[in-house]
């Protein structure tokens, strides 16, 4: 078991160098360090807040208490027990790498490295938006998971996570997400008709 470990720790740490340090362009180094910066997120977040209070008023307060309560789960199940479970040591923070890698960031972060919390509360995010509005966002609700990619991938090209971080985060995020947006949809759900392109609103 333990050579297993290893062995994924090794081929973690190969695609991490590899991310960090080799498929790297100009271009790429100013895109994703503003990426990850959670303000950047902001606009899209506030488009489908107000998309849903617009077409459903009051009424969907149950949909915005929903919200609050997968980031907060996925916030604090990534932050306070998957981090300090695992307590593995951030790549920017691993003495044995310190001559080989790039950090893209003006801080460098100290907490545990798996999971990444970023990869977890936007894949969180994004399946909870995608389970609840895709019938009336359709195909452009996949966009949410490329969203909830791009911003996971620039942890590992900035230097403060490691591919595996990511990949955790995004199979915990994305099982939260679709925890509480089953829940959702069972219990309360939002109306799904769709006439002529616009919302018909079920009361």
């Amino acid at each position: 078991m333990a050579s297993i470990l290893e062995k994924l720790n090794e081929w973690d740490t190969w695609l991490f160098l590899k991310i960090n340090t080799k498929w790297t362009s100009p271009f790429w180094d100013n895109l994703f360090p503003f990426l990850r910066d959670k303000f950047v997120s902001f606009p899209l977040y506030l488009f489908l807040l107000l998309f849903v209070f617009i077409n459903f008023g009051w009424k969907a307060w149950k949909w915005l208490l929903m919200v609050v309560v997968t980031i907060i789960l996925s916030d604090q199940f990534s932050s306070s027990f998957m981090k300090y479970f695992f307590n593995r040591v951030r790549p920017c923070n691993e003495p044995s790498l310190a001559d080989q890698i790039r950090i893209l960031v003006n801080y460098v972060p100290q907490s545990p490295s798996f999971t990444s919390s970023h990869a977890v509360n936007h894949f969180a995010l994004a399946t909870f938006f995608f389970k609840t509005l895709k019938p009336y966002f359709g195909n452009w609700a996949y966009l949410l998971f490329l969203w909830a990619g791009m911003v996971a991938y620039g942890q590992v090209y900035v230097g403060v996570h490691y591919p595996g971080d990511i990949l955790g985060g995004a199979l915990v995020g994305g099982l939260i997400g679709w925890f509480t947006s089953f829940i959702f949809n069972k219990k309360i759900g939002m109306p799904t008709k769709v006439e002529n392109g616009r919302l018909v609103i079920d009361n």
